[in-house]
């Protein structure tokens, strides 16, 4: 992996003790003398970063320094896990991860599932579904890959009705066949800046991730006038450079995400907002 740094020290101690000629036994272990291995991993603010910041502590017992990247879009995370300057990254779902490698031909892996974060509906104009009128405005991301996403909460809620025999994760704005209310979709917002057009109550109601919504200082289960339900494909996960997987690092990492005291406080700190996993 790229940016995991080794020591050599205690390869060089042994040498030049060796060339010195010495017989006494040298009583340094290659703990003592070791530096730690550095794992650099990109991910969202919140809740993403503020998990990981737990998990550093786990990681130094192991000998593993974990130095954290926080990014404020979904772009570049998957550039520089290319080009390697992150060793992993984590603030994306599995549908999103999937359509990155199709559209950029990244050679990337799951490493391991981590958490779902609900997504909800958000009006500071109604308090309810019901009481969206005829021809309301709806803001959805402009990502491509949240449409599916959306669009199924959505027709959950009973507003719309998508295509029969569609994989709903990769739903457009072209499989709505039947929209009761005549719902008019604005797409043309990028996902970091719903909050923002919510805030300047912008259309009648606004779709926005969770980790945008707690990033902004909303809860989704307190402010959503709808939410995502639990079982939700949208498994945010560690993403890797293919082969990177079966390091002893990552390994590590994955294996502290899915601890108890980890998903403990993923509980604990969002109170069902955000919903630890156990698995890819």
């Amino acid at each position: 992996m790229k940016k995991l740094l080794f020591s050599v020290v205690l390869g060089a101690s042994i040498l030049a003790l060796a060339a010195c000629g010495t017989d006494e036994k040298s009583t340094t272990g290659s703990d003592s003398t070791a530096e730690p291995t550095t794992l650099v991993v990109g991910a969202s603010n919140t809740p993403h970063a503020v998990i990981l910041e737990q998990v550093k502590p786990i990681l130094e017992k192991q000998g593993i320094t974990l130095e954290i990247e926080t990014y404020q879009d979904y772009v570049l995370p998957n550039q520089n896990l290319d080009s390697g300057d992150l060793d992993a990254n984590y603030f994306q779902h599995i549908p999103y991860f999937e359509g990155q490698k199709a559209e950029f031909g990244y050679d990337f892996v799951n490493a391991g599932g981590v958490h779902i974060e609900p997504i909800g509906i958000y009006s500071k104009k109604y308090a309810s579904l019901e009481e969206l009128p005829e021809g309301a405005t709806i803001l959805l991301s402009n990502s491509v890959a949240d449409h599916g996403r959306m669009l199924s909460l959505l027709e959950a809620q009973g507003l719309i009705k998508l295509a029969d025999g569609i994989d709903k994760t990769k739903a457009e704005l072209k499989d709505v066949v039947e929209n009761p209310k005549n719902l008019v979709f604005d797409h043309d917002t990028a996902p970091e800046m719903l909050f923002q057009m919510y805030d300047n109550e912008e259309g009648d109601a606004v779709l926005i991730n969770s980790n945008f919504a707690i990033d902004n200082g909303i809860n989704p289960l307190e402010d959503a006038i709808a939410i995502e339900s639990g079982d939700s494909p949208y498994v945010n996960i560690i993403a890797v450079q293919s082969g990177d997987e079966d390091s002893k690092e990552i390994k590590a990492l994955v294996e502290a995400l899915h601890s108890k005291e980890i998903q403990d406080f993923i509980v604990e700190e969002w109170g069902g907002s955000v919903v630890p996993v156990d698995g890819k």
